[in-house]
């Protein structure tokens, strides 16, 4: 029989401000039988596998047969140093989530288990988040020519400066897919390619092919975002209405889990004929149709900048402005 408190050991460690989880000791059942929850738990700070050994009792062998499956779970993380390589465990139940979503073959049950956690528990845990995690990132049509866009501004040119490509499943969309949304969408670059073709949840891909992912996700009405931080980041997400939990808190007013980006939407009145398809298309319900009906309007602060709802506009009505300052760095 197993010992329930390590799981719930290890799903206090990954906690975030102490919100104490129902749910997540339940997907680490699943995960993990309990000697490689005991590892799990003891890999903070990074050890060695001797060290490890040292911490749980373990044999030295036993561990080192140990760390390859936790690390294809994505619940054991390496650090490669001169002096020898080092193990640490998954941060924190973001992290968990994302990573385990994405993990081939995985237990029976499991992403049952996380679509319960964002339906019952994500919009409260999120709220503690007191910088956001994401930022939006406009898709690449009809941006002022003048707002001299930063390269962190324009999603084409991440890829391009990336040394390494590679997609992945979403994870939002692994767990549900209730949208029957492109799945395989989830790009990362460099250190984060590395590591997802490591693993095996991740496919190589040239430039070309990542610029036609993006096109697709494009069409289909999908939101580009991206890890809120300076220079490229490792992960460009492409999100949907439905199975993302970047909106979760949004929704349900409590905060906001992702940065808008540095643009909004604007409507040319004189062009637009009240099609309505731009609004159909906001995922943000940031558009809707003046009292008339006879052309679009934004609502400034619904906005968020991603340019979705460009793409509908046959008119070429909608223009993306800047509306934050050039000096505006995400955190």
């Amino acid at each position: 029989m197993q010992d329930k408190a390590v799981y719930e050991q290890l799903a206090e460690k990954l906690e975030i401000a102490g919100r104490k989880s129902q749910i997540v000791p339940r997907i680490l059942e699943k995960l993990l039988d309990e000697a490689e929850a005991r590892l799990v738990l003891a890999a903070a700070p990074p050890a060695t596998v001797e060290e490890l050994s040292a911490k749980t009792g373990i044999d030295a062998t036993k561990i080192e047969a140990m760390i390859d499956p936790l690390f294809r779970k994505g619940i054991l993380f390496k650090s490669r140093k001169p002096d020898g390589t080092r193990y640490y465990r998954v941060r924190q139940t973001l992290q968990l989530h994302d990573s385990t979503a994405v993990m081939n073959d995985p237990p029976a049950g499991m992403l049952d288990l996380w679509k319960e956690y964002t339906r019952t528990e994500w919009a409260e845990e999120s709220r503690v988040f007191q910088v956001p995690v994401l930022r939006v990132v406009p898709i690449n049509v009809s941006i002022e020519p003048n707002s001299q866009i930063l390269v962190s501004d324009d999603v084409r040119n991440l890829i391009h400066q990336a040394k390494n490509v590679a997609v992945t499943k979403c994870s939002c969309r692994a767990i549900d897919g209730a949208c029957g949304q492109p799945v395989e969408v989830c790009l990362q670059l460099d250190r984060a390619a590395d590591y997802s073709i490591e693993r095996g949840t991740g496919r190589k891909l040239g430039t070309e092919e990542a610029l036609r992912i993006l096109e697709t996700c494009e069409e289909q009405g999908l939101v580009h975002v991206a890890e809120n931080k300076q220079g490229v980041g490792h992960v460009i997400c492409n999100c949907c209405s439905d199975c993302c939990i970047n909106w979760t808190a949004m929704r349900t007013g409590v905060g906001k889990f992702a940065s808008p980006s540095r643009f909004r939407a604007t409507i040319d009145t004189d062009e637009c004929n009240g099609c309505e398809k731009c609004v159909d298309r906001c995922i943000f319900d940031a558009l809707t149709m003046t009292v008339d009906g006879s052309f679009a309007a934004v609502d400034e602060e619904k906005c968020m900048g991603c340019g979705v709802c460009r793409p509908a506009c046959v008119l070429d009505a909608i223009s993306m402005q800047v509306v934050r300052p050039e000096e505006f760095v995400p955190a």
